[in-house]
């Protein structure tokens, strides 16, 4: 049975009836986990993972059942503050990751972290640029994200043989979220995190929307300009906006303290 770290207020609202777990301190949240020896699946969601779980009941129910799900989209944080009036930042799943790891260093802690996607050598080149942001972090391992049913099995037997306390996955939406469901038994004692492209920024082998982007809720469209395939995606956006007022009128957003 979970029990929640309790020196960190939590509070859990709904967003389109999936739970959102807001915070002031996300990486101390899970420090704590760390510190208690329970695992944890971290969720970062946003409209695009929303809308796919009102078409993907198995989606659904993996992000019902994660221990922490994090507003990392800007419609998600949207919602919060006009519908549900909460003082809300957003909390980007990289920026969340980036401030584990240099906490992980901070506090001298022996946690190992394994890196898990990406093409063929990216997770590989993204340990390596956390290796010289934080020499004394303790990786375990990576592993791309492309591989054969008996390569992924190599990689679980070596998960559950090197126990990592931190697992980063970027596999992308949904794959990430229900391969971390499906294979968490393997390192109970961890925190699993579902990254998504993380690893390409980490790498290098894509940059990061320029901060005003972000700060203007805008991050999506520079996504959009390096990925234009994106587009179908992007959808999703109108749709949630009008879902959100839906929801609004007939009073299904909650909060539950």
């Amino acid at each position: 049975m979970f029990n929640p770290p309790k020196s960190v207020s939590t509070q859990s609202c709904s967003v389109l009836g999936l739970p959102v777990h807001v915070m002031p301190n996300y990486p101390d949240w899970l420090l704590e986990c760390l510190q208690l020896g329970q695992g944890a699946h971290v969720v970062t969601l946003n409209a695009e993972m929303t809308m796919q779980a009102e078409q993907n009941k198995l989606l659904a129910d993996v992000i019902r059942n994660a221990e922490l799900v994090i507003p990392d989209g800007a419609g998600v944080v949207l919602y919060l503050r006009l519908l549900l009036q909460q003082k809300v930042q957003r909390a980007p799943g990289i920026e969340l990751a980036e401030n584990l790891l240099f906490s992980l260093e901070r506090s001298h802690s022996d946690a190992k972290v394994f890196f898990y996607g990406g093409a063929p050598g990216v997770a590989q080149q993204a340990a390596e640029y956390w290796q010289q942001q934080t020499p004394e972090l303790a990786i375990a391992g990576t592993h791309s994200g492309y591989h054969s049913k008996e390569e992924e099995q190599l990689l679980k037997e070596n998960l559950a043989q090197t126990q990592p306390q931190v697992i980063l996955v970027g596999l992308g939406v949904p794959r990430q979220e229900m391969w971390i469901a499906k294979n968490r038994h393997l390192c109970p004692q961890a925190i699993w995190i579902g990254v998504g492209g993380s690893f390409d920024i980490w790498s290098g082998t894509k940059t990061r929307a320029p901060s005003w982007l972000g700060n203007n809720n805008l991050e999506w469209l520079y996504r959009l300009y390096q990925e234009p395939w994106r587009w179908r995606r992007m959808l999703a956006l109108p749709e949630f906006a009008w879902k959100a007022i839906v929801y609004s009128l007939t009073g299904k957003g909650a909060v539950a303290h």
